[in-house]
C-alpha cells in the first residue's frame, strides 16, 4: 500500500489517501509516480508526493496541514507554538525547554516559556 499526499498552490498537505498495492506494486518510495498517476486517473488531480506511514523517508508521515518542505524532502508538522525551534534531522518542532521528566502530567505556557503542570 502506498500512502499518498496532495498538495496545494503552497505545499500545504490537503488530504492523504491511500493507494492498493494491485495500483502500486513497485516497493516505497518508487511508488510515487504510480500513485500519483493512478490518483490523477481517477480525477483526483494533482501534485501527489509519497509518505512514509513509518517515516523511513520524507522524516514524518503527512498529515492535513502539515507543509512539505522540498529542499529538505520532508513533511512538516504546523509550528505549535512561536518559540518552538524545528529540529532539522527528525523535522518535528521542540520546546526550548525541555519536557519534565518527574511522571507528572504539563502543558505548555507560550507567556512563560515554560511548562505547567496539570492537576
Amino acid at each position: 500500500m502506498a500512502y499518498m499526499a496532495q498538495l496545494d498552490e503552497n505545499n500545504i498537505v490537503i488530504q492523504v489517501l491511500s493507494v492498493s498495492d494491485n495500483d502500486c506494486p513497485n516497493p516505497a518510495p518508487d511508488n510515487e509516480n504510480l500513485g500519483a498517476q493512478f490518483l490523477e486517473s481517477i480525477g483526483l488531480g494533482s501534485n501527489w508526493k509519497q509518505t512514509s506511514y513509518n517515516g523511513t523517508f520524507r522524516k514524518n508521515f503527512a498529515a492535513e496541514g502539515y507543509y512539505y518542505d522540498a529542499v529538505r524532502d520532508a513533511f512538516i508538522p504546523v509550528k505549535p507554538y512561536n518559540s518552538w525551534n524545528l529540529n532539522e534531522e527528525t523535522c518535528i518542532w521542540e520546546s526550548p525547554v525541555p519536557y519534565p521528566t518527574d511522571g507528572k502530567y504539563y502543558i505548555w505556557d507560550e507567556t512563560t516559556i515554560s511548562w505547567i503542570e496539570v492537576s
